[in-house]
């Protein structure tokens, strides 16, 4: 098969490692990467599916690399920076886009999922960004995408472990942007609303057992959202390619809201 030529090639002689690459909104900006011209290094927990991805992504004639991860596990996560970096040493974009969501009420969280949450969450995200600082700076630049959500700017019902994880990436990459605006490196968020991924196709699974239909679910959610319908994960690529660009260097710090017009509070 010929291969596809990069677009624009906005991320030529870039290198990124995607976690949460193999489907929704990780796979989106894997594929939205490739098609810019950046090389890449993608990680989730089922190695077939990444496999899968990588196939498509080599069409663009960029080198692939995947590592299959567990990144509730801290040495996990240490391996997989280690692993990505002997494979391309000039790795200098992550993307932070991992990530597991539980809705229940408050009261109703056992400390045990609460655990899981925040280590995926949170945890991780602090370790590889950790890793990535330190071998950023070696390199002289470097862009760190997070992928957070509207829940970690706002408040919702039952969602008191996920919003607080999400409010925690936010603040987390402000503070780390702030430390490194003199080091070539740029720290920022992207904060979706709510987006056609697992995280709704199972809240719609969930529902359906209390009698609601799919379509009734869909009108229930589009409601919410001015613009009447929810967000490509597509959608979402679009900005992290511009915070993984150099048209972005001049923004650190900051969080980006897409959200379809919708706000709370």
């Amino acid at each position: 098969m010929k291969e596809k030529q990069p677009m624009a090639g906005r991320l030529s002689g870039r290198t990124a490692l995607v976690t949460g690459a193999s489907r929704g909104i990780g796979r989106a900006i894997a594929q939205a990467y490739a098609r810019e011209g950046a090389d890449l290094v993608l990680s989730a927990t089922n190695e077939a599916s990444l496999d899968l991805v990588k196939n498509e992504l080599e069409e663009w004639g960029v080198s692939v690399a995947c590592f299959a991860a567990d990144l509730s596990e801290a040495s996990a996560v240490d391996e997989l920076f280690a692993r990505s970096i002997k494979a391309f040493p000039e790795l200098d974009v992550l993307v932070n886009n991992a990530g597991i969501h539980i809705g229940k009420p408050f009261t109703e969280h056992s400390m045990e999922e609460f655990d899981r949450l925040m280590k995926i969450n949170v945890y991780s995200v602090f370790q590889l960004t950790q890793r990535a600082i330190t071998h950023m700076r070696s390199l002289g630049r470097g862009k760190v995408v997070n992928i957070s959500s509207t829940a970690g700017k706002w408040e919702s019902m039952n969602q008191v472990a996920y919003n607080t994880s999400k409010h925690a990436v936010v603040g987390m990459a402000k503070c780390v942007a702030l430390e490194n605006a003199q080091n070539g490196i740029n720290v920022n968020t992207i904060c979706p609303g709510i987006a056609e991924t697992d995280i709704i196709r199972n809240a719609q699974k969930q529902v359906a057992a209390t009698g609601v239909s799919a379509e009734q679910f869909q009108t229930m959610i589009e409601a919410q959202i001015p613009m009447g319908r929810m967000l490509q994960p597509e959608e979402i690529a679009h900005i992290a390619v511009y915070l993984a660009s150099s048209e972005s260097d001049g923004m650190t710090g900051q969080t980006l809201t897409i959200s379809g017009g919708m706000r709370m509070g």
